[in-house]
């Protein structure tokens, strides 16, 4: 077996030049610090969206676009298709651990200041895969069709009308006209499984790309350092199976409900709500007056929100031309700031 691998790695070699990659990855290095830990949620990230992939494409098998058919074809997955409740509830959550982890990884990058000259871009890149990854949630809550999806989604729509002069014309854009219809699960079914992961995809490799050219930070600095490979990517490996059987443990034990089927004539629900990672911006707009002086409640929090997010990806702009004996305060407390808003308005938006 042994003489097999190794003349199937020397045919490969040979043309590809595998002993030069593996030299390279051998040679990298991954700096030993407290911190550390937080070096493996971007593997994570990785693997599950590999996972939601992988899901997403046995669901797609079965699934059927149209407000006649998703809401069925979903109850056909779950209840007639063998392992099909499994398949979804390990998609759904997959989701949500998703946008989880990228979450850590964002937050951990801004603390450790790994974000700094010559990482800017990476960082840029970064913030626009965690938008993409939110995206993903709000197009595929769409597809199942049913009453909860229906209204969140109305509900998140009818922010972006709100946005000034093009609000209308996004919003028509997004619905596929003036309310939420077929044409609307067709446009969102669309961006969900093509325009989504081709963006993810495509940008993920870049950001892949910079991080392998640049390193690690602070790899220089270090005082112990260990091989990216074998010895990072085993233990990644070994986390990976771990967020594996979490997640499968959380579809068995907590599988995802379907609900009932969207009824475009029957009235909202009680206590109806975005998925918990747009909640905090959701429970910021609702407590806002409907007026602020002669301008509108929301339009005023769609601009706070829309400038902290803009603070947020421009960091490593702001950062260096603060003192240098305040920066990395500064960036802590806004870190910290910004992480104790979004937890507080988070439970906030859930309990009320």
């Amino acid at each position: 077996m042994n003489g097999l691998l190794c003349s199937a790695f020397g045919w490969l070699d040979e043309r590809f030049d595998v002993k030069g990659l593996v030299e390279f990855a051998s040679h990298k290095r991954v700096p030993i610090h407290r911190g550390s830990v937080f070096y493996y949620a971007g593997g994570v990230c990785a693997f599950l969206f590999l996972l939601q992939v992988a899901s997403g494409i046995l669901l797609l098998m079965y699934y059927r676009v149209g407000t006649d058919a998703s809401y069925e074809s979903v109850r056909y997955i779950i209840t007639k298709v063998p392992f099909g409740w499994l398949m979804r509830s390990v998609h759904s959550w997959g989701a949500n651990l998703m946008v989880l982890f990228v979450f850590i990884h964002m937050l951990s990058v801004l603390f450790m200041k790994a974000y700094r000259k010559p990482r800017e871009l990476t960082w840029v890149t970064g913030c626009a895969l965690m938008g993409l990854a939110m995206a993903f949630g709000f197009s595929g809550y769409l597809l199942p069709w049913n009453e909860l999806a229906y209204f969140a989604t109305k509900v998140g729509t009818d922010i972006i009308g709100q946005v000034p002069l093009v609000g209308h014309f996004l919003l028509k854009i997004v619905r596929g006209g003036e309310e939420v219809t077929g044409a609307t699960l067709s446009r969102f079914f669309g961006l969900h499984v093509a325009i989504l992961p081709a963006l993810l995809t495509s940008l993920m490799g870049v950001h892949l790309l910079f991080v392998q050219v640049q390193g690690m930070a602070d790899t220089d600095k270090a005082k112990k350092t260990m091989p990216f490979f074998p010895n990072f990517i085993l233990r990644d490996a070994i986390l990976w199976l771990l967020v594996l059987n979490a997640v499968c443990a959380l579809a068995v034990f907590l599988p995802w409900e379907l609900g009932k089927k969207a009824d475009a004539l029957a009235s909202a629900p009680a206590g109806i709500k975005p998925e918990w990672y747009f909640l905090a911006q959701y429970q910021f707009l609702k407590i806002l007056p409907g007026k602020i002086g002669p301008v509108s409640g929301e339009l005023v929090g769609i601009g706070v929100v829309s400038l902290a997010g803009l603070l947020f990806v421009a960091v490593p702009f702001w950062d260096r031309v603060l003192p240098e004996e305040r920066r990395d305060r500064a960036v802590n407390l806004f870190g910290w700031v910004s992480l104790a808003v979004l937890a507080a308005m988070t439970v906030w938006g859930h309990l009320s």
